[in-house]
């Protein structure tokens, strides 16, 4: 999550926006969404997107580590291989740089590969093709070439697997120009985004949290409607927290690259506060472009020095006392947003 923050002055109580990534799921927190007769879990959001894209588009197919015969390693593409067959549904050795490259070749003949990582820590075995093959394609060849493919599956922290499968890869992917970064939330923006991740006509690196896989949120019909598609590059606001005093305004950025740039200053602009929230490494951060951003764009508007947390800047601990202390919790938005307010940074209210 990221964020930013706003004092109503001589109004007795201060108001805060957070802008961002993810944090560790306290879903229920943090839902803010319209009324709507049914919920659905991100998991069942995914796949519902993948199967509505394939069976309108007869060029998408997918391919990675057991999303046939096993039907995904998170269940992510279950289903699908009994409704497509093998020649739109296919296993893969585990050889992440070689199917990687199958699938962007496959885009520059006009196909649409979804191209599932186990975990997007593998996807550095692939990272020359992602970066050199798919994202610099169409500038080189002045415009000649697209290369519609998504890149897609588990990113960041889950729990208990170690530094070599913790990693955020965020920052890594929206710092290539040729890439589009999404990064979803909600089942909401699970099925609006990878849809419209599908039907771009440029590489998109699609950036899921396994440990939301499972979290249930509230879908609308209009969501549930096989024509739902969210655009890229929009972020949403929704207001929440106000227990100490403090209303936080929270953009859900849900694009990485492109950054809605607009909607982050705008909130600048209008709460004179910036915390941001980031779940990688403090140094070169998502959260740190934001900064750039706001200085650049809305620095004059600013209250209070600009608040920025991060996961710690260390490889992903194994024991998992020190694995949440490595990773941004609830307390330290609160003190940041406190800080940031110039209240008291007590936790006790919250505690």
């Amino acid at each position: 999550m990221l964020g930013i923050l706003r004092q109503k002055v001589g109004a007795g109580s201060s108001s805060a926006m957070i802008l961002g990534q993810r944090i560790r799921p306290a879903a229920s927190a943090l839902r803010g969404f319209a009324s709507s007769a049914k919920e659905m879990t991100v998991r069942d959001a995914l796949n519902s997107a993948l199967d509505e894209e394939m069976s309108a588009d007869p060029k998408v197919f997918l391919m990675g580590e057991e999303v046939g015969e096993y039907q995904g390693a998170y269940k992510i593409t279950k289903g699908l291989l009994d409704k497509y067959g093998p020649d739109r549904v296919l296993d893969t050795p585990i050889t992440e740089a070689g199917f990687t490259g199958i699938g962007v070749g496959a885009a520059y003949y006009g196909l649409r590969p979804v191209i599932e990582f186990m975990t997007f820590n593998f996807s550095m075995q692939a990272i020359d093709h992602i970066i050199n093959s798919a994202a610099k394609s169409n500038y080189m060849s002045a415009g000649q070439i697209n290369v519609p493919i998504v890149f897609r599956g588990p990113n960041g922290a889950a729990a208990g697997v170690g530094a070599q499968h913790s990693q955020c890869y965020a920052a890594w992917y929206a710092a290539c120009p040729g890439l589009k970064v999404l990064t979803p939330y909600s089942s909401e923006d699970a099925r609006g985004l990878l849809k419209a991740a599908i039907r771009d006509p440029d590489p998109v690196v699609f950036l899921e949290n396994e440990l939301l896989y499972g979290e249930s949120f509230p879908v609308s019909a209009e969501v549930l409607d096989s024509s739902f598609c969210l655009p890229i590059g929009k972020a949403k606001a929704a207001e929440i927290l106000a227990k100490e005093g403090i209303s936080a305004e929270v953009i859900n950025l849900r694009s990485i690259r492109p950054l809605d740039r607009k909607t982050i200053n705008d909130s600048v602009r209008k709460t004179n506060r910036l915390v941001t929230v980031e779940e990688g490494f403090p140094q070169h951060g998502v959260g740190a472009e934001i900064c750039a951003s706001v200085v650049e764009d809305s620095f004059g508007y600013l209250d209070a020095p600009v608040e920025r947390i991060s996961g710690a800047d260390v490889p992903m601990p194994y024991a998992a006392n020190l694995e949440r202390l490595a990773v941004p919790q609830v307390e330290d938005i609160v003190r940041a947003a406190k800080r940031a307010c110039y209240k008291s940074s007590s936790l006790a209210a919250s505690a």
